[in-house]
């Protein structure tokens, strides 16, 4: 790589629902997509890469900023606003409008205090008049001094190089992270083995589900039709647990089975064809090595 090559990361900020999946999509759409395989990332923030002649962008996709309602709404506030600690710059995604809530009030504070080059990307502007997204960006440009503000649709790709160019401006010069050509997906396997795991514990008994673990064995995307196949391990500690598991005539491991695939599918927005399987493993929680494999931080267990 020539000295003038570019290398940094990014945080993709906004509220849920604004797009942050869609423009991600876009994106990397026409380059490659890879997620990193450092330990930090699991349960928390999807990475992906961009990687053109210029320089490599390296995205973390984090949970959107909200006022928490629960506990998991909390840890992923957190881990957003975190975030903002590890990257170069904050790309802010937002609705087209010139009523900016508490919500993006709130967002605006955490990035002000952050000193972070921030670019505003007004995203869906192919479902509003021309004409008004200027307003938009005047109200916008009010409330914080931005770098740079693109109006854009994730959706219809309008824009979206703009959005590129405009962060590579602002990341520092350096190598690249990540070779072009490395693809793996481990915090979304990650993701998905907490899905499995949490509608295992919502349909079993009190004394098991602290004895489970999941690993997912595979997970590959269809070249045709919007396909995910994931086959996966629910892992016990005994035999008697497994049968408990498995349940008369496998209903029990088929709630599962259903109740997560219906979030997977959320999630990543296609089908998924699920396949779980249930293996003993005795004491797998005094091995370090088993820990480590399904994911889990010695320290936080």
């Amino acid at each position: 790589m020539e000295n003038n090559f570019k290398s940094g990361f990014v945080a993709i900020i906004g509220r849920p629902n604004v797009g942050k999946s869609t423009l991600m999509n876009q994106l990397i759409g026409q380059k490659i997509a890879i997620t990193s395989k450092k330990p930090q990332t699991t349960r928390n923030k999807i990475q992906t890469v961009y990687t053109c002649d210029e320089g490599q962008i390296v995205f973390l996709d984090t949970p959107g900023i909200h006022k928490a309602k629960n506990k998991l709404g909390e840890y992923m506030v957190n881990v957003a606003e975190r975030t903002l600690k590890d990257v170069d710059v904050a790309l802010w995604l937002v609705e087209p409008s010139t009523f900016i809530g508490a919500g993006e009030r709130h967002i605006a504070e955490q990035l002000n205090k952050s000193n972070l080059p921030v670019i505003l990307v007004i995203n869906k502007i192919d479902t509003v008049k021309k004409e008004d997204v200027l307003a938009f960006i005047d109200a916008y440009r009010k409330i914080l001094d931005f770098a740079e503000i693109i109006p854009a649709s994730a959706l219809r790709g309008q824009n979206t190089q703009d959005i590129l160019d405009s962060i590579l401006k602002y990341l520092p010069y350096g190598p690249a992270f990540y070779d072009e050509d490395t693809v793996t997906d481990q915090p979304m396997r990650q993701i998905m083995a907490e899905v499995i795991r949490e509608k295992a514990l919502h349909a079993l008994d009190e004394e098991i589900p602290h004895g489970i673990a999941v690993s997912i064995d595979s997970m590959k995307e269809r070249k045709k039709g919007n396909i995910t196949d994931i086959e996966a391990t629910i892992v016990c500690e005994r035999e008697s647990h497994k049968g408990i598991i498995i349940g008369k005539q496998g209903a029990m491991l088929k709630k599962i089975g259903s109740n997560a695939r219906y979030e997977m599918e959320q999630m990543l927005e296609r089908q998924v064809n699920l396949k779980l399987w249930v293996k003993v493993k005795k004491d797998w929680r005094d091995s370090d090595f088993l820990m480590k494999n399904f994911g889990y931080d010695k320290k936080e267990v």
